[in-house]
């Protein structure tokens, strides 16, 4: 495994294998912020599966933060993410500053989510999703991978890649990898850290209001009843701030109406002490 922290060292590392017969792809990217855990492990181990080569950007971008502390606080642990990432076989792992990534200061042409990025997590965070696709398209173009391994956790993420690649034309398929969990059912985030004892059994309540909500759908219950499920159990723990639980059309990322069939995301955020989660679940409304 190569470490790299300039683009032309970045170049100077991609062999681009030729393609192999059957459905493996040259090259597949894994684009993380560092901080690694299970569920970025698991993008790897099926870009591994996936790919010929495998690369792996570590990179704390700070476009897609709107509050500086918050930006201050994210973990930077590249030695411990390297070495989790050697045994699974990564070929390239790029790890480059900000100013290798954005020479000059911050860009003067970005990369525009449109409405995707004014919804949901885009209107509790502005201009977040402005930051990640800049910084995605950035990537993509340094990489220039077959396939891109996303989290299903950052389900609105996944969907605004996917539209911007269609959009733009990039020639990369993404693939979204369902949310690790832990035994308890929290989904693995780099956030978790920062969570008290207590706090992280308050949050807990996330991942069970998804699952009682989707039980709901499930036994025949339409949005609004199988919403009013969800926000029970959210609001039956007074240590959870909830900013949304709706259900988002898959490829929009629009709420969906009453009377709605067909596959649909529930998605969830709350602030819990001074950290803020999200989580969702893919579902059908039958």
């Amino acid at each position: 495994m190569r470490i790299v922290h300039t683009a032309s060292d970045l170049r100077g590392t991609a062999t681009r294998p030729s393609r192999r017969e059957g459905d493996r792809a040259s090259r597949a990217v894994v684009m993380t912020m560092g901080a690694l855990h299970e569920g970025h492990l698991a993008l790897v181990r099926a870009a591994r599966e996936a790919a010929d080569e495998v690369v792996v950007t570590i990179f704390v971008n700070p476009l897609q933060f709107d509050d500086a502390d918050d930006l201050d606080r994210y973990p930077r642990t590249l030695d411990e993410d390297c070495a989790l990432l050697e045994p699974l076989g990564v070929d390239v792992v790029f790890a480059p500053s900000v100013e290798e990534v954005y020479a000059g200061g911050e860009p003067v042409v970005t990369v525009s989510a449109g409405a995707i990025g004014e919804v949901f997590e885009g209107a509790h965070r502005p201009g977040h999703f402005d930051g990640v696709l800049t910084v995605v398209a950035k990537l993509l173009n340094l990489t220039q991978p077959d396939l891109a391994f996303f989290g299903q956790k950052d389900a609105q993420q996944v969907i605004a890649v996917r539209t911007m690649v269609r959009d733009l034309n990039f020639p990369v398929q993404v693939v979204a990898v369902p949310t690790v969990r832990d035994k308890d059912g929290l989904a693995l985030s780099s956030r978790n850290v920062f969570l008290s004892p207590a706090e992280r059994e308050s949050a807990l309540a996330l991942s069970a209001a998804l699952r009682e909500a989707d039980a709901a759908v499930r036994s025949g219950d339409g949005v609004s009843a199988a919403l009013a499920v969800g926000r029970a159990v959210l609001a039956s723990e007074p240590g959870v701030e909830v900013d949304y639980l709706e259900f988002q059309d898959p490829v929009t990322a629009d709420v969906v109406p009453e009377g709605y069939r067909g596959e649909a995301v529930l998605a969830v955020a709350a602030r819990v002490g001074e950290t803020r989660l999200i989580d969702n679940l893919v579902t059908r409304f039958a």
